[in-house]
């Protein structure tokens, strides 16, 4: 009887999993295609591509707000409720881009876009982790999944829609994938408890939200105002939680040893590995389009595929610590060939041992995070994880992108390798069980 009840939870957080993955990757994906479009958008805006470039940096920035405000909002209104909020912000904000008519327009368009896909992947985390529990190790890769493929397969549609389409489509394309994920969100998705007294730390938002989109957007433009001005907010902000009971984001979550380091190689896997993904497109896209460039990183995405669904069960017979060291050097290993005037086919296998390595960093990494505190805290931990994720990407493809513009591919290739090392320190400190 056990057996066939656990059966049936098995089959009830698929079905889960599955509907989150598609409101991932309506979030992920979105932002790959829309980058290559850009050009396009420009011509028939008849718009300079720094104007345009907002498109990017809007929702980039909407998305830095929000994240923030996620935990506090799933536990006031319920996790169900907001998840479903923020599929049907962006199937909205989707819709009004594709039906744009000026330049002002689309970027206004694209922020509401990102209001609700800022907050599709923090909660729905939480959710599926609440929902899992025990059983969070070995499943956790499912919806982890599209920020594997999205940097593969955004190029790859993009091109195609821009090629035999117009960049509308770029944003009409996730009206109907919004809608079926809404319908079926209704009917899968469990109810979510919610505390209707929890009151908004509207100090705490007023100085850690424009704090993070600050940081990240001194980080990305390179613009040493807004990130001395994020700074500035964001040590405030640490101030103002430290005296607060209950803050928007509560820094005493690091307090717990498990989820310092957790969150700490959550950091620095974002500063290094992840970032790093932001020049192999440009380097393949010497000599190609991005429709060609986005084909060759399929090796890539097919190991972190693999790697996702069995890395989490693998942990579980021989512990986190073993599969995230392993899978940081399989990472260093398969990065190795881009640093050399390697053949086709060396970068092509290399691809698929990066991206066995990165499939195997991140089942284990999610689920200490969300395994080191209790259930109520899960999403708080979902925000600040993600937060954290993001603030690493964006310093480490700050320094990626410096370090091409000054000397190059190979010597950014080298110095992402450096960065990767740099994660092996907090993956020595993992649990060996969770």
């Amino acid at each position: 009887m056990s057996m066939l009840k656990t059966a049936a939870t098995d089959r009830s957080l698929l079905r889960m999993a599955w509907v989150l993955i598609c409101g991932a990757v309506l979030a992920l994906l979105d932002t790959t295609i829309v980058n290559v479009g850009l050009p396009s958008v420009a011509r028939d805006l008849d718009s300079p591509l720094s104007t345009v470039g907002w498109v990017a940096t809007g929702y980039l920035l909407a998305v830095s707000t929000v994240i923030p405000l996620s935990g506090w909002a799933a536990e006031r209104f319920g996790g169900k409720t907001m998840w479903m909020v923020s599929v049907a912000l962006f199937t909205a904000g989707s819709t009004l881009c594709g039906l744009a008519w000026s330049a002002p327009a689309l970027i206004v368009f694209r922020i509401l876009q990102g209001l609700g896909g800022g907050m599709m992947q923090p909660i729905g985390q939480a959710l599926f982790a609440r929902a899992a529990g025990p059983r969070l190790g070995r499943l956790i890769g499912l919806v982890t999944l599209p920020a594997t493929f999205a940097p593969v397969l955004g190029p790859v549609l993009g091109g195609a829609i821009v090629r035999n389409l117009d960049w509308h489509w770029m944003f009409l394309i996730n009206v109907p994938i919004g809608v079926v994920t809404l319908v079926a969100a209704a009917r899968v998705l469990p109810a979510s408890e919610r505390q209707p007294g929890k009151r908004l730390d509207a100090i705490g938002l007023a100085l850690f939200s424009p704090g993070l989109a600050a940081l990240v957007f001194g980080l990305s433009a390179g613009n040493s105002v807004a990130l001395v001005a994020g700074v500035a907010a964001l040590t405030g902000y640490g101030v103002h939680a430290l005296r607060r009971r209950d803050p928007l984001l509560n820094p005493r979550l690091f307090a717990r040893r498990g989820f310092a380091v957790a969150s700490g190689s959550t950091f620095l896997l974002g500063a290094s590995l992840y970032s790093s993904m932001l020049l192999l497109p440009l380097y393949f896209q010497q000599n190609m389009d991005a429709f060609r460039a986005g084909l060759l990183l399929v090796p890539q995405a097919l190991g972190s595929a693999v790697a996702m669904l069995f890395a989490g069960r693998i942990a579980e017979r021989v512990g986190p610590r073993n599969v995230l060291l392993t899978g940081i050097a399989l990472a260093l290993l398969g990065t190795v060939a881009f640093t050399q005037d390697a053949p086709t086919w060396l970068l092509t296998v290399s691809l698929l041992v990066r991206g066995i390595g990165l499939g195997a960093t991140t089942a284990p990494s999610m689920a200490a995070v969300y395994a080191s505190v209790p259930r109520e805290q899960v999403h708080q931990a979902a925000g600040v994880v993600n937060v954290l994720n993001r603030v690493g990407g964006s310093v480490g493809t700050a320094l990626l992108v410096t370090v091409l513009q000054a000397h190059g591919f190979a010597p950014a290739f080298w110095f992402a390798l450096g960065l990767s090392v740099l994660a092996l320190g907090p993956a020595t400190l993992f649990p060996r069980r969770f």
